[in-house]
């Protein structure tokens, strides 16, 4: 039988996207991002040495965060993953051993889709939820349609050109889970101006969603 990890309840359904970032930088950019609101965090494996920034993310930021890794496409990322403590686990593919193993480990599991037939194999390999990307390409109505083709309590989030300037498109669609990447994060911001970015992004949130 599937495990299944649900998605969480949270405040905002906005995950932060930091790739690049590096350890030296990783304690006071999760602390400007948690500060301004956000819950959950993910630190792609492309970014250097992963695995210490997402160590530091885990010890730096409140238990009730979600931090994790983007990116992972092998059980032994998420082997590495768990050794860190790391509790979401969000793939560019959808491969069911790499989300099973994160489903066992108590990951919350975002695998990336782009297709009914792909979004429809990851909900039978127990996914959490699905990251349809890039959205920029589906947009709120193509991904409208392959939603309906998927059980009601799918959790569906557009990663991918989203910013807190379309959240309302998405809104009109149903769709309230976003991930924000280089909207919100880029190698190289100042800890201020991340910070600004990530107030901004709650802000808008709030006012669509309601805070």
């Amino acid at each position: 039988m599937t495990h299944s990890v649900a998605w969480p309840t949270l405040n905002r359904s906005l995950v932060a996207i930091i790739r690049g970032i590096k350890p030296s930088e990783t304690a006071q950019s999760i602390a400007a991002l948690v500060d301004a609101g956000f819950q959950a965090i993910e630190i792609p494996l492309n970014s250097p040495q992963p695995f210490d920034s997402i160590k530091i993310a885990v010890e730096t930021a409140p238990s009730d965060c979600l931090i994790g890794a983007g990116t992972v496409l092998t059980t032994a990322d998420v082997d590495r993953l768990a050794d860190v403590g790391g509790t979401l686990m969000v793939s560019p593919n959808v491969d069911a051993d790499v989300i099973r193993r994160a489903s066992a480990k108590g990951m919350v599991t975002m695998p990336g889709v782009f297709t009914a037939t792909e979004a429809l194999q990851a909900v039978k390999a127990g996914a959490s939820g699905l990251k349809f990307f890039p959205a920029s390409a589906l947009g709120p109505s193509g991904i409208s349609a392959i939603k309906t083709i998927l059980p009601p309590a799918t959790e569906i989030g557009a990663v991918g050109g989203v910013s807190h300037e379309t959240y309302a498109r998405y809104k009109a669609v149903g769709i309230r889970t976003f991930g924000l990447g280089s909207s919100l994060y880029k190698p190289g911001i100042s800890v201020d101006e991340l910070s600004e970015r990530a107030r901004l992004s709650i802000a808008a949130y709030d006012d669509i969603f309601g805070g």
